[in-house]
């Protein structure tokens, strides 16, 4: 086969989040002046560990039975697709589950599987591998927000100059499981770091607002503006659950979170004195690609090394 036809390496990723698991295998292809991840199996399963744990601190044998088997079926499907390397992260949930090492040592005992708990800054890292791709010139402040947590990183030229991750995100919100010193903090944090880098715009990640940027119907790589993101939000808010599946068509596990996760986009986006918002529509499972392909080069290369 040709180049441009011939996959380097087929990768998967999995991320384990507070809302949903994601799970996604693309082939890799180079080509001389870029690299492009080709997705061909895309799956998204709202387990909501975090239900569990922003409540009770951890999670349940009914929901860890079931998470079992979706890991199972996860690792079954990434067989058939003979992936190469496969990476599995857990965010916010697993992090602050009581009972999440006897969780993962079961996981290990039965399916041989290695999940990495990773922090905040670890999570704000790996979307950092496709976020700067995205940037130019100007000042950003980069907004995720996930379902337990909200990583915040300030680039200048392109590079990452400071970040700082709260463990706040949408179901904690929707949950009251926030409070006004986390929220003080954050506002002191944006603040701040908006008054000494002069910032110009806000990027932001994550799967609420990506539906949002779609409902508001952006397409093109057009920036959103902030009175359109907070037009959005109205409507939705006005509208009931059922509403909200029916007629905006989002999932169940969408439709109660995105309201609180819009407020601390805009939150941000006012403590910054932000108008304007780029949604490059990518997330932690693409930095995770994106690491798994780095290091599959540093690995040729070594070898390449040793050959020589």
């Amino acid at each position: 086969m040709s180049e441009a036809t011939e996959p380097l390496f087929k990768l998967a990723a999995v991320d384990i989040g507070s809302n949903a698991v994601r799970c996604q295998i693309s082939n890799v292809f180079k080509f001389a002046d870029r690299t492009l991840f080709k997705r061909v199996e895309y799956i998204r399963y709202p387990m909501r560990l975090g239900e569990d744990v922003f409540a009770t601190g951890v999670i349940s044998r009914q929901k860890t039975d079931k998470f079992i088997k979706l890991l199972h079926a996860l690792h079954l499907l990434m067989q058939v697709h003979e992936v190469d390397d496969f990476m599995i992260c857990a965010t916010s949930a697993m992090r602050s589950a009581q009972n999440a090492p006897q969780i993962l040592e079961e996981i290990q005992e039965k399916l041989g599987l290695q999940i990495q708990v990773i922090d905040g800054t670890t999570e704000a890292d790996l979307i950092n591998l496709v976020i700067r791709q995205q940037l130019d010139s100007h000042n950003y402040l980069h907004i995720d927000v996930g379902g337990g947590s909200t990583e915040f990183n300030i680039y200048v030229n392109r590079m990452k100059v400071a970040s700082q991750s709260f463990e706040q995100g949408s179901i904690r919100h929707m949950q009251g499981e926030d409070s006004q010193e986390m929220w003080q903090a954050m506002q002191n944090w944006v603040i701040e770091k908006s008054r000494l880098y002069h910032l110009s715009y806000a990027i932001g990640t994550g799967g609420n607002i990506n539906k949002i940027y779609d409902i508001a119907r952006q397409g093109d790589g057009l920036p959103i503006f902030r009175d359109q993101i907070e037009k959005v939000v109205e409507h939705i808010a006005s509208l009931s659950m059922e509403e909200r599946v029916k007629v905006l068509l989002l999932n169940a596990d969408r439709a109660d979170v995105i309201v609180p996760a819009a407020e601390i986009y805009l939150s941000a986006m006012r403590w910054a004195n932000l108008d304007c918002m780029l949604v490059p529509q990518v997330g932690l499972k693409d930095g995770m690609l994106q690491s798994l392909y780095e290091r599959h080069q540093a690995k040729t290369q070594h070898h390449f090394k040793l050959d020589f």
